[in-house]
């Protein structure tokens, strides 16, 4: 059974989790944030700056950094964006740079979590802002609940089977498995899937590459050992891939479900298309929590307190609803001001500020639970 973080009542003290130098280690429940915390010292020495550690160019990320921007822009910070295409060892030296130049916040899509962790925890101790998309170590982290995510999703595409497939499918799974911190969504999906007796998983893989071109290399090699595919499920930038080697080899059908993760434009685009296969999308809505770390950023830097945690929470796309999500990943600042839209993408848990880092968080944080 999984509940969400602010249903449970028992909150481990954050001293109880410590270790001194390394952050909180071992798992917490956060409370919910409070926003009249008690204000800190502003964090001395560094600049004035808001540096987006960028890991490639999928439209998830970018809308991350559009976010971000606005935010810089609102709050006057100074902004940039350093990109890594996919290359682990050059986000370390881009992390490590920023540390040499006392940057004064980091956000940052992590390649290879372990491989970076020892750049950022410098850069905590330093006293700069690091906001973290899903892995630790952070003084703030976004994550969703990827279970639930995972579900959202793989309970659509079994509706779909039961009512336009006959119940009977075969299903290919584009993971990301080697990310741990996502495992729990792809279990969601096999969880839901293997309730179906006509279903069958004919490819559960992660492609090497987590964007387009990464999705259109792996389909392309599922289709040599199984021409025939009936839904594919994975995050949006690799099912789209997966849809241009199914168009490429003439195999996509109007009766197949593609459904991807993280509310991409190109996927907003497919599910209006008539007769495309691609017929959901579960939103993350990537520039609205990118606004609200840009925020948390400035606010760090000036000394208050921020959320040590925060959910970005799924919302599957449909046709009645995609136009209102379209004006809010637009607009991210209308959103945030408004408390009840806020609240409908973002819960924030737990309070940090600089005088307070040595409780950054330092394992796998999520508000589910089993």
């Amino acid at each position: 059974m999984r509940v969400a973080a602010l249903a449970l009542l028992a909150v481990a003290p954050p001293s109880a989790a410590r270790e001194p130098g390394n952050g909180i280690t071992r798992p917490v429940v956060l409370p919910p944030f409070d926003p009249a915390a008690r204000a800190c010292t502003r964090p001395r020495g560094l600049r004035n700056e808001l540096v987006f550690v960028q890991d490639n160019e999928r439209e998830f990320v970018q809308g991350i950094a559009r976010g971000l921007a606005v935010a810089a822009s609102d709050r006057g910070l100074a902004y940039r964006v350093v990109r890594s295409n996919n290359n682990a060892a050059l986000m370390i030296r881009q992390v490590n740079g920023l540390n040499a130049q006392k940057a004064g916040a980091i956000v940052v899509a992590p390649i290879d979590p372990p491989s970076l962790s020892p750049s950022l925890r410098r850069a905590i101790r330093g006293g700069a802002y690091v906001g973290a998309i899903v892995p630790p170590p952070a003084t703030t982290i976004l994550n969703a609940p990827q279970y639930q995510t995972g579900k959202v999703l793989a309970e659509a595409a079994a509706a779909h089977i039961r009512t336009r497939l006959g119940g009977k499918a075969k299903v290919v799974l584009l993971t990301h498995d080697n990310l741990q911190f996502l495992a729990p969504r792809f279990t969601a999906m096999r969880d839901t899937l293997r309730r179906l007796p006509g279903v069958t998983i004919v490819a559960d893989i992660s492609p090497v590459t987590v964007d387009r071109a990464g999705g259109h290399r792996t389909m392309k090699m599922i289709l040599l050992a199984h021409p025939r595919v009936d839904v594919v499920l994975g995050a949006d930038t690799v099912v789209l891939g997966a849809l241009d080697a199914l168009r490429q080899a003439r195999k996509a059908r109007p009766d197949q479900f593609l459904g991807g993760i993280d509310g991409e434009r190109a996927a907003v685009a497919e599910l209006k298309k008539a007769g495309s296969p691609y017929k959901a999308s579960i939103s993350l809505a990537s520039p609205i929590f990118g606004y609200a770390m840009g925020r948390f950023a400035s606010d760090w830097l000036s000394g208050k307190s921020v959320p040590q945690a925060m959910d970005i929470l799924p919302k599957a796309l449909t046709i009645a609803n995609i136009a209102q999500y379209e004006r809010d990943v637009a607009d991210p600042r209308a959103v945030y001001a408004d408390p009840r839209r806020r609240y409908s993408y973002l819960r924030m848990y737990g309070n940090i500020c600089s005088d307070t880092r040595d409780r950054y968080l330092n394992f796998p944080w999520s508000s589910e639970r089993k």
